[in-house]
């Protein structure tokens, strides 16, 4: 008995390029900030505008030096609060006095670019600060004269994707905010526009 020819395989049609989504901060400094700070301070090309160029969030744990596991719980909650799995940050010399050799690992840090730094901004400002206990605002001065924001962080527990029962102990981190700004007056107009929460002198 003669075999059934099989019908050949329907062509299939080329899958449509999934559009990838602007995080909404990007989409936000795009449309509205770029053309602002533009105006203000009257670049002569678009190039000169301010934009953000990193951030970088570092959490340092003493402790380490006497327990090197430590550090699984610090890459843990930063993996979970950036998205981003972080490098493990070494002593660069020796401190006798503290018991610290060279190259001893002593906290870990992430630097965030591209949508995973505006994504990572937008939470910041708008859901894990608001969560700070009293809150009113950031330190509208911790500019470092470059155009650089730091912003220290008492605990972890501030960003949602923390849970307190899965956490061994509480833990501050540094957040810096790198930008292209010349200025601190240009570096902190583009971070008030983008939301950050600076307080005023009577807040």
């Amino acid at each position: 008995m003669a075999k059934e020819k099989k019908a050949p395989a329907e062509e299939q049609a080329p899958a449509a390029p999934v559009e990838k989504k602007v995080p909404n901060l990007k989409a936000k400094y795009q449309a509205d900030v770029a053309p602002a700070l533009m105006q203000k301070f009257g670049y002569k090309s678009v190039m000169e505008i301010p934009r953000i160029a990193k951030i970088v969030v570092n959490c340092g744990c003493g402790e380490a030096k006497d327990n090197v596991k430590v550090l699984d719980s610090v890459v843990a909650d930063l993996t979970a609060i950036t998205g981003q799995k972080p490098i493990i940050t070494k002593t660069k010399k020796p401190i006798a006095n503290f018991k610290i050799r060279k190259d001893m690992p002593i906290g870990a840090k992430v630097t965030l670019r591209q949508d995973k730094m505006w994504e990572f901004m937008d939470r910041l400002f708008n859901v894990a600060l608001p969560r700070v206990r009293d809150f009113r605002g950031i330190n509208p001065n911790a500019f470092d004269g470059r155009g650089n924001y730091a912003l220290g962080l008492k605990e972890q527990l501030i960003f949602p994707e923390i849970e307190y029962d899965k956490i061994d102990k509480i833990r501050g981190m540094d957040v810096v905010i790198c930008t292209t700004a010349k200025t601190d007056e240009e570096a902190k107009e583009l971070l008030t526009l983008l939301g950050a929460p600076f307080h005023t002198e009577n807040g």
